[in-house]
């Protein structure tokens, strides 16, 4: 397993209705920097997305923003990053993001926070990369989300071992043990049976 040294973060570029999920995507901000990490992530200055990159700045982390550029003026682009980079479509932010990175964390967020989760951890189970991908579950926010995928492993529709892959915690400092622990499932190789 590759050394952890770089982890991507996916959250809102909003900031909820309670303060607790800005004081934690700061917290993991600052958390991050600490425990030094570097941190990738949207590339916005609003929202939690601002708050995670302020953190870790504030507290002597590198960060790396990145941010299409028909998002630019809607998100508003952070401006003290070590580097922002600027690319032209969410696929390509999203490839951008898992190639600077060893690992990502979803913090609480939107119908975008969700696409970016469930494709990283869909292109661990096809084996395209084998890193970890976590949630940080503020104030209960992926509750409801967990008890699906259960349902989805009862219903025999997704395995034991790539529910597995998903880690899940509330705490930052145990949910980063889990990252640098985590060890990927054996990739099944599917069986075509030819015709004759």
């Amino acid at each position: 397993m590759t050394k952890i040294k770089s982890i991507a973060v996916f959250c809102a570029s909003s900031e909820g209705n309670s303060d607790v999920y800005v004081e934690n995507a700061y917290k993991l901000g600052e958390t991050l920097a600490k425990e030094g990490y570097k941190l990738v992530y949207g590339g916005a200055s609003v929202g939690c997305m601002g708050a995670v990159a302020r953190g870790a700045v504030e507290h002597g982390g590198i960060v790396t923003g990145v941010l299409p550029h028909f998002l630019a003026k809607r998100e508003i682009a952070q401006h003290n990053l070590h580097e922002l980079i600027m690319v032209d479509s969410m696929h390509e932010r999203k490839l951008k993001m898992n190639e600077l990175s060893d690992a990502c964390i979803s913090l609480p967020g939107g119908f975008g926070t969700m696409e970016e989760f469930f494709e990283m951890i869909t292109w661990g189970q096809l084996g395209l990369h084998q890193k970890p991908s976590a949630l940080l579950n503020v104030n209960g926010f992926y509750d409801h989300l967990i008890a699906q995928l259960k349902f989805m492993n009862q219903e025999q529709l997704l395995k034991d071992k790539y529910l597995k892959m998903v880690l899940i915690d509330k705490d930052i400092k145990r949910l980063l043990r889990s990252i640098e622990n985590y060890q990927p499932p054996e990739i099944e190789k599917w069986l075509v049976e030819e015709k004759s």
